[in-house]
């Protein structure tokens, strides 16, 4: 059995403490990652300032070429893990084991990351609007139209507190190696597995192992991150989300509540759009915030509702290693039971009617481990409460609405599919500003474009761009 240490700042450190992460269908003890505690973190972010130091040392140029030759370890390589090392394939089963997910989706999520460190040097030059990136190492400079510019880091390191649901959200914390910023994680406790392994294919590549730590543990040490990090990503509910509004020192991710919108010109074709809203909905099992739980339509509601019921109600749950297996597990004890109960009280409100019933039961009990199979749920109107629902596993609502009330009634969206041309409808979609991405046409709400924002520029907020005068001759560039 593996022991997984801290890594504070790239030196392991074992605590007294440990957490036994567990296969959720054999019960076997995979590792002991040992448990962090708050006083470690506020002690040890007085380093924090040495992170971003040693990767000013590196030109930005060089660290892209770095993290381009990380992208191969971490998919290929043998790295070491703890007190032992891990596979490629060792890595994919410990990650299915304990985040429930099947070994196929963890794969996928291994050629994201992938792809992601790849493309990184096109996808910063998008990010940062074609800006010179050694103006970020300087601070100050002139751009190529004689425009002086100066961007300020607003910390040394960006915290991270990293959920267990889905590998897909490690994407976002990748390029801040490369904008010479250190990363402080706090994994979640069921997916330890992604932060350590990166951080190997890091340090195999040649990047400084001081610009990483790791604190793994609970609740206390996300709070602890959030406390002594300037500048901080959490993911979570609805609640963490209204917690941290409007704070400048925190970027919440909680519940996409992604959406597909078919508009009055293009509702009558839906049959050709139906593969696009069960992948959208089906795809990673459901569980990112890009997934989409909502199809908005101003007729055909039942019909579509039936349609998806029937190609998604019969999916039923698969062991992991199949490749066929579509459904992930729910690993946390009562999770899946208190969802199902969420589902069913909703359900007692009129004008609700779920049309994946007949294809069995919801929720499934294992051993060690829940399933909750797909659920098509058909809303009369938008009035409804089970019109705004989100859960993690492959679950959406259909409902109906006219056109001209879906853009004051949906709520707030991460990702919005909005299949019309209706170029009046088109430019009330572009200017509806609860709508973070949006997508015209038949693209699916899980489709991303790297080159584009996810859910707010993580350039902006590391980065303040600020007025600057330069003496004539002071920067060549």
């Amino acid at each position: 059995m593996l022991h997984i240490p801290i890594s504070r700042w790239g030196e392991p450190y074992k605590s007294l403490d440990a957490d036994k992460v567990v296969h959720f269908d054999s019960g076997e003890v995979l590792a002991e990652v040992s448990r962090a505690n708050a006083g470690i973190v506020e002690r040890d972010m007085r380093h924090a300032k040495r992170a971003r130091d040693v990767l000013r040392e590196i030109p930005i140029a060089d660290l892209l070429k770095m993290v381009k030759k990380a992208a191969d370890f971490y998919t290929d390589a043998e790295l070491p893990l703890g007190d032992g090392t891990q596979t490629p394939d060792q890595f994919v089963r410990m990650q299915s084991a304990t985040t429930g997910l099947p070994e196929h989706m963890c794969r996928f999520n291994m050629k994201k990351n992938h792809f992601v460190l790849n493309e990184m040097e096109r996808i910063l030059d998008s990010l940062t609007r074609g800006l010179d990136l050694t103006i970020l190492t300087r601070g100050f400079g002139v751009e190529a139209r004689g425009v002086p510019v100066s961007y300020q880091a607003q910390s040394p390191v960006l915290g991270m507190v990293l959920p267990s649901n889905s590998p897909g959200v490690h994407t976002l914390w990748l390029p801040i190696i490369p904008l010479q910023i250190g990363l402080v994680l706090k994994p979640g406790p069921q997916e330890p597995w992604t932060p350590y392994r990166m951080t190997q294919a890091f340090i195999q590549a040649r990047i400084p192992k001081q610009a990483i730590a790791i604190y793994p543990g609970l609740g206390d040490i996300g709070a602890a991150v959030l406390a002594h990090c300037p500048r901080s990503l959490i993911f979570g509910g609805t609640a963490t989300v209204e917690q941290y509004k409007g704070n400048p020192r925190v970027q919440a991710h909680g519940p996409g509540f992604s959406k597909i919108l078919l508009g009055d010109d293009k509702v009558d074709d839906w049959k050709k759009y139906l593969d696009i809203m069960v992948d959208s909905v089906l795809v990673n099992s459901g569980r990112g915030c890009i997934n989409c739980s909502g199809i908005w339509v101003s007729r055909h509601a039942r019909e579509i509702a039936e349609a998806l019921a029937e190609r998604m109600g019969p999916v039923a749950p698969l062991p992991p290693e199949d490749p066929k297996s579509a459904l992930a597990a729910f690993t946390v004890p009562g999770q899946a039971d208190a969802v199902n109960t969420d589902i069913d009280n909703a359900l007692k409100e009129t004008g609700v009617h779920d049309l994946t019933t007949k294809f069995g039961a919801r929720l499934v009990k294992k051993e060690r481990c829940d399933y909750l199979r797909p659920t098509v749920i058909l809303c009369d109107s938008p009035e409804t409460a089970m019109a705004k629902k989100e859960y993690m596993f492959p679950f959406t609502t259909v409902v109906q609405c006219p056109q001209e009330k879906m853009l004051e009634s949906i709520g707030p969206t991460l990702v919005c599919s909005a299949i019309t041309e209706d170029k009046k409808f088109q430019r009330a979609l572009v200017d509806a500003i609860h709508i973070d991405r949006l997508n015209l046409g038949p693209i699916p709400t899980i489709q991303l474009n790297w080159l584009q924002p996810h859910e707010g520029s993580i350039v902006d907020f590391l980065f303040r761009a600020r007025a600057v005068q330069l003496d004539k001759g002071m920067v060549k560039i």
